[in-house]
């Protein structure tokens, strides 16, 4: 696969900062927003299948926001990152489209094996 781009949306710098150095020392590309309004802008311009998405957004959360992606890629893969999970149920979380769901702080060598295996599943998908 030659796009391995990632989108991170979180409403935290430091968090967006931290993620964005790791996956790239990992050799991916990533893209970074604060809101989900942000996000959708950059995915008018930008070709993205991996994504990681803060629950507490302000504006548009990300339940909503992972639902907007699903709508025109259908493809993407998903994955819930909050710090708030009494206020996120799990199954809210799977019918919005979700693939999976961690809790901060979450471990980054966690995220970069879930991250391999979703351009694998994308690069499987496509060769089908």
């Amino acid at each position: 696969m030659k796009e391995k781009n990632i989108l991170i949306v979180d409403d935290e710098p430091s968090v967006l900062r931290l993620f964005k150095l790791f996956f790239l020392r990992a050799g991916y590309n990533v893209l970074t927003a604060e809101s989900g309004e942000e996000a959708i802008e950059l995915l008018e311009e930008e070709k993205i299948l991996v994504f990681f998405l803060d629950l507490r957004l302000p504006k548009m959360s990300g339940l909503e926001l992972c639902r907007e992606i699903k709508k025109s890629i259908p493809m993407a893969i998903i994955y819930a990152i909050t710090g708030y999970a009494s206020l996120f149920e799990l199954s809210d979380c799977r019918v919005a489209g979700f693939d999976d769901y961690f809790n901060k702080p979450v471990s980054l060598p966690v995220l970069l094996k879930v991250t391999e295996e979703a351009f694998n599943k994308i690069e499987r998908w496509r060769k089908t």
